[in-house]
């Protein structure tokens, strides 16, 4: 089979799966059609048990959800004793369901981080040997021949990612610039049939352009999705990589579209537990300033009002959003899982959409 980029991610998808609840976009460029939710699986191997693991594949399958979003560095927070295990628990499902041609399969390659040196004893990056090795690696724990969709996990060079707002140049960068070898090593996986297609991940308008125009000018095949964070707590995507997603047709795939559950609620109405994310892992604080608590309050009184969960009104707003291809959820229980997945069901009128646009301009972007 065919196959297109490599990442640090590992993303599942099952094609032509009908439900009367789910709606399909299709995936770039590509004739394959995803989910409009699809299921986040960092928490396998952390807060969820293989069984856990396995139960919640099987409900959103049985639910019309066929996109699955892993990597190989989870599960998160990373950690040496925790990392592929995601993968191998993903790839288990996949050996006792059966059901690998129902899915499409997608990972991500790590990109460089200090913090993470023990997933390789290669410098991590998109270096021939270390993508090679990634590829292999997470084959391998998947249980499977082929990747469907293979992104890279975020840039190799200095960039504002991971809650900053502005770029800092660093003057001593020791990046050099290599994209179009990177396009060429991912157009060389999809030949080999290795990978189906490839996205990106943790993206700037700059980035993405440059692959872009790499692939253009190879006349090879571009990358077809980008999966950066997007929700009611963090829209800088709008703000110049929204029309890219657009027009060049790399739709959005949303992660964190609750705010690591601060969007559920549960925190302001004294509903969370010692075990949930933003009380457990305190360093992992991008959504825990008094001002995401602040425009997450006001937010709350919105959902209510219009007596829905703030789940269910911050999930039905990302698909409001022509440039979002699919909305990438997490749930570390099943009642959670349904609860998201019910979403695919609300749309916001035009009257609640206001208020919420209210919000966001007193209080824009909190936890970018």
């Amino acid at each position: 089979m065919k196959n297109e980029q490599l990442s640090s991610y590992i993303i599942i998808i099952v094609s032509n799966y009908p439900n009367k609840k789910m709606k399909y976009n299709k995936l770039g460029n590509t004739d394959i059609e995803v989910s409009e939710i699809c299921l986040g699986t960092m928490t396998f191997g952390e807060q969820n048990s293989e069984a856990e693991a396995h139960g919640q594949l099987d409900y959103s399958m049985d639910n019309g959800i066929n996109f699955i979003d892993t990597a190989e560095m989870y599960a998160v927070p990373g950690r040496m004793e925790t990392q592929g295990q995601t993968e191998k628990y993903i790839g288990s499902w996949i050996k006792y369901s059966s059901k690998r041609d129902k899915i499409i399969l997608a990972t991500k390659v790590t990109g460089p981080s200090a913090g993470l040196k023990y997933i390789s004893n290669l410098e991590l990056g998109f270096s021939k040997d270390r993508m090679d090795e990634a590829l292999h690696n997470s084959l391998e724990r998947l249980q499977t021949d082929h990747i469907d969709l293979y992104q890279l996990h975020w840039p190799e060079r200095n960039n504002n990612i991971f809650s900053q707002r502005g770029w800092n140049h660093e003057i001593k960068e020791e990046w050099q610039y290599n994209i179009d070898q990177v396009v060429q090593r991912l157009n060389g996986y999809i030949k080999a049939g290795k990978i189906r297609h490839y996205g990106l991940s943790n993206e700037t308008p700059w980035g993405v352009m440059q692959y872009l125009k790499e692939s253009d000018n190879q006349n090879l095949r571009r990358p077809v999705s980008i999966q950066n964070p997007y929700g009611l707590l963090n829209r800088t995507y709008e703000v110049g990589m929204a029309e890219i997603s657009y027009r060049e047709k790399v739709g959005l795939l949303a992660y964190s579209p609750m705010g690591f559950g601060l969007l559920s609620g549960k925190y302001h109405k004294k509903q969370d537990k010692p075990t949930d994310r933003l009380n457990k892992f305190k360093h992992m604080a991008r959504y825990s300033s008094d001002q995401s608590y602040e425009a997450t309050s006001k937010y709350l009184s919105i959902a209510e009002s219009h007596d829905i969960s703030l789940a269910a009104m911050s999930l039905a707003y990302m698909r409001s959003k022509p440039w979002i291809t699919s909305t990438i959820i997490g749930a570390t229980n099943m009642e959670q899982l349904k609860e998201n997945i019910d979403s695919a069901t609300i749309a916001l009128n035009p009257s609640w959409l206001k208020q919420v646009e209210k919000v966001h301009k007193a209080i824009p972007n909190p936890a970018p």
